[in-house]
């Protein structure tokens, strides 16, 4: 893909986190060339002299990192709506729509990339990586496998079922070995599995026990096959968890019933922690949904919060996601406080969203850290996150954000004006959006 010289930026004037070490640059500067790969980041004084010809960023004193990752998303969902109102009451051009809208505020809240799990086609990735649309670099996994009576399984409580085409059920290996290759074939760039049950399925409950280890495996093996790609498991109960990762899932989504066993497990099989913190910290409210739910939540949260604060303490490896759509969209940075509330460091909460996370999509040749080489995703924040995190959440705090050098989003005035706001039309394109194309 040819690169809009536009690539070509230059950014002073800020603190540096990498997204990899500890250190911190005081005075920096981050120069990216036209075909958006960074040349240098590192201090002011071993800069190379600025180019004329070069977009030059004033950051105002601010913070420079990476573009963050969101490990866990429905784009195609609202988060202010209920999932009846989303199937019987909204049109599907309105609905194509407002999930471009989401796409837009996704990235302008700081997120370059992000993996979809469930509810968005591939069409909508290759609308971002075509420059057709604003929003994340994007990996998706098109549907979600369940089994007759799972997390995944529409049919309500009333015998109606809301017929959404993304869910998948699958009752045995080899249902769940025909419902991987239809998605993949859809253009899924991952698989997404349940092994338990779920606070938002009537029909279940977080300690149910969903697809079993031998699903899992027929899953991953399907996923394996289809160049490469990798398993996502919805696991929120124990037994859950220990079923995905002995299946060889990849990741584990949620995870809120992890145990000593569970942690154990992650690390001797390299697999990753995915928390959705975000739907456990939101205010509990009865009036805001069925009491099901409600009763669900009042039960698990803050067990939630302990399992998981045992699992940082003891060090597995965490990827930032949200399950944005369950909650909020937008806000996603609000993950890095709940994950830092929970025991983290905050520069290990930046890792978490940046260079972990573009390991677990299987990206980090390219994205997820602020080295020479890799490509210019990068955001800037009005405040220091190293000593309050909090700043991240909001996104009027998110004053730049590029991807491949190309700015998307600027509430830094140009020298000389008072203007701020976005920028222009959306290409160039971000290139290689991950999993497009590619041949894991």
């Amino acid at each position: 893909m040819e690169i809009d010289s536009s690539a070509a930026l230059r950014v002073h004037n800020v603190r540096l986190v990498d997204g990899l070490g500890s250190a911190v640059v005081a005075d920096a500067v981050l120069d990216a060339g036209a075909d958006g790969r960074i040349a240098y980041a590192g201090p002011a004084s071993g800069a190379p002299a600025p180019s004329p010809d070069v977009r030059s960023v004033d950051g105002r004193g601010g913070t420079l990192l990476p573009g963050f990752f969101d490990c866990h998303v429905h784009l195609g969902m609202p988060s202010n709506r209920s999932i009846v109102d989303e199937a019987l009451m909204t049109s599907p051009a309105l609905r194509t729509l407002q999930t471009a809208e989401r796409l837009r505020r996704t990235l302008d809240a700081g997120i370059t990339s992000a993996r979809d799990l469930g509810a968005l086609p591939a069409g909508f990735r290759d609308a971002v990586g075509s420059g057709l649309v604003a929003g994340p670099r994007l990996q998706t996994s098109v549907g979600i496998i369940s089994h007759t009576g799972g997390h995944a399984d529409t049919t309500l409580p009333g015998g109606v079922d809301l017929g959404f085409d993304f869910c998948a059920l699958a009752d045995d290996a080899d249902e769940v070995r025909l419902a991987a290759r239809r998605l993949l074939r859809a253009g899924a760039d991952l698989v997404k599995i349940c092994t338990s049950g779920g606070m938002s399925s009537a029909g279940d409950d977080p300690d149910d026990e969903d697809l079993l280890e031998e699903e899992v495996a027929a899953a991953v093996d399907e996923a394996r096959r289809h160049r490469g790609r990798a398993v996502a498991a919805h696991a929120q109960g124990g037994a859950g968890v220990l079923a995905a990762i002995r299946g060889g899932a990849a990741s584990v989504e949620h995870g809120f019933g992890i145990d000593e066993q569970g942690c154990d497990l992650l690390g001797e099989r390299g697999a990753v922690l995915v928390p959705t913190l975000a739907t456990v910290f939101e205010p509990l409210d009865a009036a805001t949904g069925p009491p099901w739910r409600y009763e669900k939540k009042m039960r698990w949260n803050e067990r939630t919060k302990e399992n998981i604060a045992a699992a940082i303490g003891r060090k597995v490896t965490v990827a930032m996601g949200t399950d944005a759509g369950i909650s909020a969209h937008g806000r996603n940075l609000a993950e890095l406080a709940h994950l830092v509330e929970l025991g983290m460091a905050p520069m290990e909460a930046i890792r978490a969203a940046t260079s972990t996370s573009a390991r677990l999509l299987g990206v980090e040749d390219r994205l997820g850290a602020l080295r020479p080489g890799m490509l210019a995703d990068v955001v800037v924040c009005a405040g220091d996150p190293l000593r309050d995190i909090g700043v991240l959440a909001e996104p009027d705090n998110i004053v730049l954000v590029a991807q491949q050098g190309v700015v998307r989003k600027s509430a830094l005035p140009p020298p000389g004006t008072g203007s701020t706001g976005r920028e222009g039309a959306p290409p160039p394109a971000p290139a290689a959006a991950p999993g497009a194309g590619d041949s894991r």
